[in-house]
């Protein structure tokens, strides 16, 4: 199963680049990832407990990043397997352009199950990896950006994006003092 989608998300290209290899920031945007260590180059390991359909697995697995163009391109593959409910392995290419002050995320997503998961049939799971990558990819937009303003504080959510880094810093977190 292949999907393809873009995400602008209003951050210079570079930290966009940089959120990518942060495992911290993958971990918090990967549904169900519970934990992540490693690094870019040697490689993630990750563990992602999820639901598919009525089977749930914990999911232990790799995830490398490879052909790394920085800042404009790279390919994230992964494989997990979850015992008895079966295997997934997957990749996405992934590209990033300059769009003004934002940068566009585009992503092709290859994605492949097996054992019990495979017989759940594909409507199922291309269903549930649409959702995955939707979340994903979602999660990540808003790391690199950071929260979006709860309603009347609006005059935060459009404050330009140097402010906004200035408050909170690429990727949502708080700046420490200097």
């Amino acid at each position: 199963m292949e999907m393809t989608g873009s995400r602008t998300i209003e951050a210079p290209r570079d930290a966009v680049w940089d959120a990518l290899l942060d495992p911290e920031v993958l971990k918090q945007c990967v549904p169900g990832c519970t934990e992540m260590s490693g690094n870019a180059d040697e490689g993630f390991e990750a563990t992602v407990v999820q639901k598919v359909g009525p089977v749930k697995a914990t999911f232990k697995g790799a995830v490398t990043l490879d052909d790394k163009v920085r800042p404009e391109s790279l390919t994230i593959s992964g494989e997990g397997k979850g015992g008895a409910a079966g295997f997934a392995k997957g990749g996405a290419d992934v590209t990033l352009r300059e769009e003004g002050d934002a940068t566009v995320l585009d992503y092709r997503v290859e994605a492949k199950v097996g054992g019990k998961l495979a017989q759940l049939g594909s409507r199922i799971i291309d269903s549930f990896a649409s959702k995955m990558a939707d979340q994903f990819f979602n999660s990540f937009k808003e790391a690199v950006e950071g929260p979006s303003a709860p309603e009347g504080e609006a005059d935060d959510a459009a404050a330009p994006v140097e402010a906004q880094k200035e408050k909170k810093g690429w990727f949502g977190r708080k700046k420490a003092a200097t």
